[in-house]
Order: structure tokens, then C-alpha cells, then sequence
């Protein structure tokens, strides 16, 4: 249902006009910030829905998070507009104060960003993770009756054409219709969609994360101006560093970040408590008022920003089980767009779920993947522009040009609406996956033969997402790779199952293409990839000619 306001702003779907059940069971591993809003879109959109999470209770850890516009606009829609207020009552106000970047070295202002005019019903929040992540979750658990479990470690993730699901530490098997793991940078669910462990890698730098009161800094002729004026946001950039302070609740807490080089190897402990002696050495060149604001902090967090590949796909063999969030993309804190790029992901699966419908669920899953993979990738690269713009600041350029060494604000980052732009886009994105054509009588049941079944075209979807984001060619894998395939494509051919071909056709086009002309494989559109996976089935089922009343499903 949809309503406008006399602005003519239109907004969508009120808490209180919740969509039929689709009788759709959801079961999400995670309950951070992408598995909540995946969660409470999904209730939203009619389905069942609950959440495992390992942590055995809820604590308001860590420091500040940000959600752009894009994000605000999600968060307006749930209660009316009343969590969004909750949520700006904890976040930072910048709306006087601004964002002032200084030099490095001199402490300089060299350009005092002004707070852009925000739409309120798509709000801008930047508050304490802890705080921000309690309204929501509250929010799921409390007022919407989400099921949410706490201290349930997920060790195994299941499925098949029809189910999927998940199995406990303490033994119990959960299954349902969908599986969303929203299970972080450390994902399990990664694993089964892979096939393989894919460990982070470090992206060269690092994070030292603060949250203190201000007693000490108020206490300080030097430092008590940030607490005594309100909220405040300040950024100091140098060679390959950038220190953020803020101070927020009216000046009464404070938060400092500082990235870093750092090319320690990443395992799976990517947190660790932090030394002040560490940062002062970073630091000693710099304006004197940086160390004054970091020897205040009580403790400290070494944050090792962790880098994956793009991953190929995020759906998995049989596409029951989707990766969402950190666990599919994460992102660097420089694109401040990592969790609400995750919210989005919610809002996306939830509606492609709904429309597809409860027949139609791995069509669902791809349509939801075509739909947010190209902007993910778009944002995440920001992440990177945005860092190197700031560690290898041109000061001649910003002399010239202050604005140019500003935080980038994208009006096609913050303008987007997940939930409108979802709705409008799709059916034509679902008919790629999902269109049937028949061949003589409806009422006649598919043969096994002539069902092309989702498990491999799963295999065909990581191909495609292969070829469209190949940029090195390894000419000798790829020669292997082909020589491989000749060897055993007798053997694929005799298999009673049509989409075998299907895929050793893909494959060999794939390499054959991709590894003769790279110029034209960096240029495939994504039409063209269709047309050659289509093109694959069409001569694979010419092969084996169908008889009348069979019916062949294009996933």
C-alpha cells in the first residue's frame, strides 16, 4: 500500500499494511545489523522468519557506525517513523557544526564541509554500534515478535532442491525454505556457497577504534572546545593516515578512529586490544592536538580491516541459501555505507521472496543477487577511492580546490530506494530466471529429463559472474582448465541429465572466449553472457528433442 504525503513523498508500505503470509519459513544466522533488517523485512513481507545467533546475550559493544541516507529511508518505514526517532535521539547532530578536515601536520582547517539538507524521511544516523543495534533488535524481538536465539552456534548449513537449513552445536536440525546467513566477515555459510574456505586477506591497513566519556577531555584547556559547543566531527589527513574525532550526545561522549598501514597477516582473530604507544608513534609528526585528544582514552581496539575478492556468487548450489551482508561483501569504514549496504541486501531478498513466491524460491534468490550485486560491487570500490584520495592528498590540489579533499556524499548512493527500485525492477529480472515455455499440453508434468534443475544452473551463475568480473587472464590455467574439459566432456555428454551439456558448453565458451580475446571478454555485456547461456540449453535440448507436454524451466 502506498500513501502520499502532501509534498507529494510517497511512502510504502506502513508497518500497520504488512503483506499476506507467503507461507515462506526463513531462518537467518546472525543477528547484526543485516540479519535484523533481513529479518524484519522478511515479517514484513508476509513470510515466517527467526533468527540463530551464537552470542548468548545482547551487549552494547564496540563504538560508532554510520547509516547514509539510504539507510534512513528503511528505518523511516518500520513503526511509522517511531524507530527512526529512537535512533536520532543516540546519533550524532551535525547540522551546525559540519565536518572540518585539517592538515596533518599544521592542524589547519583546510575545509569546513557543511551538513547537506536531509530528507526526513531518509535520515542520516551516526551513533554508538551498541546503542543503534539495541533499538533494532528490540525492535524485531519485542514489538514484532521475531523469534530471535540467542547462544545458538550454527556448525553445519544443509540443503537440497526443496529445503534448507541448519544444524546446531547442541544437535538440533533446523530446516525451513530459505536459509540467510547474515553470519559476518567470519561466515560459515560462505563455505557451503563456495565450496571452499575463502580467509580474509589484509587489506594493508588498520583501525585503532575509541569510545570515552569526556571527563577528561572537558577537564583539558586543549580539548574542552569539542565538548563544550555541542557535537563535533574532525578529520586530520596525512601520508597514508587519517585520524576522525567526534563528539556526540551534546558533547558528552567521544570517538576517535585512525587508520593505518599495517600488513599483518589476517586469521580468524581480526581484533585485538590496542596500545597507546603504538598510535603516539604514529602520530608524532602530527598537529599536537591529536595526541592531546588519544591520551584521554581509557582503552583502545586494533581493528584489522579485512579485504575479500569479489566473491563469484552468493547463492549457493541449489540456491536455498543466500549470503548477505559482511559475509558476502564486506566493506572498508571509508565507503560508510558497509551496513546499510547490508540493510539493503534485506530489503532486496525479502520483496524478491514475496513476489516470486513460495514455488519459485531459487528464481528468488538469483533475481535478488542480479538485482543488488553491480551496486555492492559500485559502493565497496568508494571504500577504496575515498581512503586514497585522503592518504595521498595532492595539497597542492586542495589549495587550490578545498571541496576536492572533502567526503564524497553520492547522490546515487543516498538517493537509492531498496524497496522502490526492487519493486520496480523486478520482474523483468526475474524472468531471466524463471519463464517457462511449453511444448504441447500444460497439464502434462515435466519430465525428470526436461527439468533443467537449479544445482547447475547455480554452477552456470558463478561462471557468469566469473567472466564478468575477469580482469587477469592465467593463460595456463585456463589452457588446463580447456584440456580438462575435452578430456572429460564424453563422459558429462552421457549424462541423463540435459544441463551437464549445458555447463560443459558454458565452460568451454567461457574459456575458449575469455582467454582468446581479452579485450572483448573485459567488454561481454551481461546480455551477451545471457544469450550464450541461453543459446548452451537451447542446443543441449536440440540434442534430445523434447516430446509433447514437456516443459523446460529457464532458472
Amino acid at each position: 500500500m502506498e500513501s502520499t504525503h502532501s509534498n507529494g513523498i510517497s511512502t510504502i508500505d506502513k508497518p500497520s499494511t504488512h503483506k499476506p503470509k507467503t507461507g515462506i519459513k526463513v531462518i537467518i544466522v546472525g543477528a547484526g545489523f543485516g540479519g535484523l533488517t533481513a529479518a524484519i523485512e522478511c515479517h514484513r513481507q508476509g513470510h515466517d522468519v527467526e533468527i540463530y545467533e551464537s552470542f548468548p546475550e545482547l551487549k552494547t559493544l564496540g563504538d560508532i557506525i554510520s547509516f547514509g541516507a539510504n539507510g534512513g529511508r528503511i528505518f523511516h518505514r518500520w513503526s511509522n517513523g517511531e524507530i527512526a526517532a529512537k535512533l536520532r535521539s543516540l546519533s550524532i547532530d551535525l547540522k551546525d557544526y559540519g565536518f572540518r578536515i585539517h592538515k596533518w601536520d599544521t592542524g589547519e582547517v583546510v575545509l569546513h564541509q557543511k551538513t547537506p539538507y536531509g530528507d526526513p524521511e531518509a535520515p542520516v544516523f551516526n551513533g554508538h554500534r551498541g546503542e543503534l543495534h539495541q533499538v533494532v533488535f528490540e525492535y524485531a524481538r519485542d514489538d514484532l515478535g521475531i523469534p530471535i536465539h540467542l547462544g545458538q552456534m550454527v556448525v553445519e548449513y544443509f540443503e537440497d532442491d526443496d529445503k534448507a537449513g541448519i544444524s546446531l552445536k547442541n544437535g538440533v536440525k533446523v530446516v525451513g525454505d530459505v536459509v540467510i546467513g547474515a553470519d559476518g566477515v567470519r561466515s560459515k555459510a560462505r563455505e557451503l556457497v563456495l565450496g571452499y574456505v575463502d580467509k580474509p586477506k589484509s587489506s594493508g591497513h588498520a583501525v585503532w577504534r575509541a569510545w570515552f566519556h569526556n571527563t577528561d577531555m572537558i577537564a583539558d584547556p586543549r580539548t574542552k572546545e569539542f565538548c563544550e559547543n555541542g557535537d563535533t566531527f574532525n578529520g586530520w589527513i596525512g601520508p597514508d593516515v587519517h585520524f576522525l574525532f567526534s563528539t556526540i550526545k551534546g558533547g558528552k561522549d567521544c570517538c576517535w578512529v585512525l587508520t593505518h598501514k599495517d600488513d599483518h597477516d589476517i586469521d580468524e582473530s581480526w581484533s585485538f586490544p590496542g596500545k597507546l604507544e603504538e598510535v603516539f608513534e604514529v602520530l608524532k609528526d602530527w598537529d599536537p592536538l591529536c595526541k592531546a585528544i588519544v591520551e584521554k582514552t581509557p582503552s583502545l581496539v586494533d581493528w584489522k580491516l579485512v579485504y575479500r575478492d569479489p566473491l563469484p556468487t552468493w547463492i549457493s548450489k541449489y540456491a536455498r541459501i543466500a549470503l548477505l551482508g559482511d559475509s558476502a561483501h564486506p566493506f572498508l569504514p571509508t565507503s560508510a555505507q558497509g551496513a546499510t549496504q547490508a540493510m539493503e541486501d534485506g530489503v532486496t531478498i525479502a520483496i524478491c521472496l514475496r513476489r516470486a513466491g513460495k514455488d519459485q524460491i531459487s528464481a528468488a534468490l538469483r533475481t535478488h543477487q542480479d538485482i543488488r550485486y553491480e551496486r555492492v560491487k559500485a559502493v565497496q570500490k568508494t571504500g577504496e577511492t575515498t581512503r586514497d584520495m585522503w592518504h595521498k592528498t595532492d595539497w597542492s590540489k586542495v589549495k587550490e580546490d578545498p571541496s576536492s579533499i572533502g567526503f564524497p556524499r553520492d547522490e546515487w548512493i543516498h538517493t537509492y530506494d531498496a524497496e522502490r527500485d526492487t519493486e520496480d525492477v523486478f520482474e523483468d529480472v526475474f524472468k531471466r530466471h524463471s519463464t517457462s515455455v511449453t511444448f504441447g499440453p500444460s497439464s502434462t508434468a515435466p519430465t525428470p529429463r526436461s527439468l533443467i534443475h537449479g544445482s547447475a544452473l547455480a554452477i552456470i551463475d558463478v561462471e557468469i559472474q566469473s567472466l564478468k568480473m575477469n580482469t587477469s587472464h592465467d593463460g595456463k590455467a585456463a589452457a588446463a582448465r580447456l584440456k580438462w574439459l575435452k578430456a572429460n566432456s564424453q563422459t558429462l555428454m552421457a549424462s541423463t541429465n540435459v544441463i551437464e551439456n549445458a555447463v560443459v558448453d558454458l565452460e568451454t565458451f567461457r574459456y575458449h572466449f575469455a582467454y582468446h580475446d581479452c579485450k572483448a571478454c573485459n567488454k561481454l555485456s551481461s546480455d551477451t553472457i545471457r544469450l550464450a547461456r541461453l543459446t548452451s540449453l537451447v542446443d543441449t535440448i536440440d540434442a534430445k528433442p523434447l516430446g509433447s507436454g514437456d516443459t523446460i524451466i529457464y532458472h
